[in-house]
């Protein structure tokens, strides 16, 4: 049985603030009026905090809906949408906020929204730059300085590198949200921006010559995520691009193949925050008229919520104690996709793993103790809002025994593993085996 619509305070059904939001440029003021009004409206449905504060102090808002906003829930995985992470590309910030209203107002009307938010806790973080968007006086569909922070810091170059050392330093919008990815259990993102039409998935940056592809050990789930943002878009997936010097296939392309990108968010998801991102690549036009908005938020719609569903593939599960008791920092991963930094449970002992349906043997470890092993037949259950769930106990592991905490160093990881592997030459088994030991152990 469906939980009860929540009603909008203040007005009668289906009258709210959210229904107010127009089809224009939204300063900042202006947006966090409306997302005040938005959780004021649905107080049960939504929560709204800032994450931090960027240099001129402006606050990084991120609003929250689900069944249960304030919190993590046990089996419902965390999902976030990003925009406006360089201040000069828009189309990104506003689409989002009608995702909002959209989401907010279809909730208790319409079962797949109602299903969806019931089953999946989503962020939403209209503007990771709000101080590039204000410093962008004129609106250009190619280039300005409000791409940068007020630093002058690109955004999308400025996070560790899994491949590279990044020189450039932390700022403060992306200490925020790397303390964000940290302090959630993400499973799936996207980030928004603007210059292009397609959808770039990992990896951005790369050790050595790969011919021009950079592949994750995930490549078949990025290439799958992708293409359902494309297909769904009501023109990306012809993939025409913006003029006749560039075309992308189906609308979808990995991120080096398009050009290398060194400290880009979408990697540092993938290799230390556990979470599969993509970039969305929204309009042409950086900064577009505002007239377009409405064109943009329709040929945007379906994508933005078929691309939430995907959460959903794969297994899920919790990892526990002969007492039943969560074991965090656990490393669960599917055989034959090793992470450079290996996945790890949360305080719950939860783990999210996506993948595409198929046969799937699932690693459990405890360090210490003997590993499990348990084969999966994983469906598509995109369409039934749950991911396969397996769960795994260790009889063996009292609830005095804990997995030491395994956190990766913010360091090339990959240059770290090329240079081991080029002076021992292991196989891929003991490479495996050596990256866990060095993770957990340095």
């Amino acid at each position: 049985m469906s939980p009860p619509r929540p009603r909008p305070l203040g007005g009668p059904w289906g009258l709210s603030v959210a229904a107010a939001l127009e089809f224009k440029y939204h300063h900042t003021k202006e947006l966090e009026e409306y997302l005040k009004g938005v959780h004021a409206a649905y107080p049960s449905l939504t929560h709204l905090h800032s994450i931090g504060r960027s240099v001129e102090g402006r606050d990084l808002w991120v609003l929250v809906l689900g069944r249960f906003p304030t919190h993590h829930n046990i089996g419902i995985p965390e999902f976030k949408y990003v925009a406006n992470m360089h201040g000069d590309e828009t189309v990104g910030r506003e689409v989002l906020l009608h995702l909002i209203d959209f989401l907010v107002t279809s909730y208790g009307r319409d079962p797949v929204i109602t299903r969806l938010l019931n089953n999946t806790r989503v962020h939403i973080m209209p503007t990771m730059n709000p101080d590039g968007f204000e410093a962008t006086k004129e609106p250009d569909c190619y280039y300005t300085r409000g791409r940068y922070n007020r630093n002058g810091a690109d955004l999308n170059r400025n996070f560790p590198d899994a491949f590279e050392n990044n020189s450039a330093g932390i700022q403060p919008e992306t200490r925020a949200v790397m303390d964000w990815i940290k302090n959630e259990t993400f499973v799936l993102s996207a980030n928004l921006h603007g210059g292009a039409l397609v959808a770039s998935y990992t990896f951005d940056n790369v050790t050595g010559s790969l011919n021009g592809y950079s592949r994750s050990p995930d490549d078949d789930v990025f290439v799958h995520l992708a293409k359902t943002y494309s297909s769904n878009h009501a023109s990306m997936y012809k993939g025409t691009g913006c003029d006749n010097r560039q075309t992308f296939p189906e609308g979808i392309t990995n991120g080096y193949s398009w050009y290398q990108l060194e400290g880009g968010m979408q990697d540092y998801n993938y290799v230390w925050g556990q979470c599969f991102e993509i970039t969305l690549e929204l309009s042409c036009c950086k900064y577009p008229p505002a007239e377009q908005l409405e064109k943009f938020w329709r040929d945007n719609k379906v994508a933005l919520i078929e691309y939430i569903k995907q959460v959903h593939l794969g297994v899920k599960g919790q990892v526990t104690d002969k007492n039943g008791n969560p074991i965090p920092n656990a490393i669960v991963e599917a055989k034959g996709r090793p992470h450079v930094c290996p996945y790890r449970t949360n305080e719950q002992g939860e783990y999210f793993l996506l993948l595409l349906p198929g046969t799937y043997v699932i690693n459990a470890t405890v360090p210490g103790f003997k590993s499990m092993l348990k084969t999966v037949e994983i469906p598509d259950n995109t369409g039934n809002f749950s991911a396969l769930k397996q769960d795994f106990s260790f009889s063996e592991v009292s609830d005095q025994i804990r997995s030491r905490v395994a956190s990766c160093p913010k360091i090339p990881l990959y240059q770290e593993l090329a240079r081991t592997s080029a002076a021992v030459k292991p196989t891929l088994n003991i490479l495996v085996l050596m990256t866990i030991i060095l993770v957990i152990f340095k």
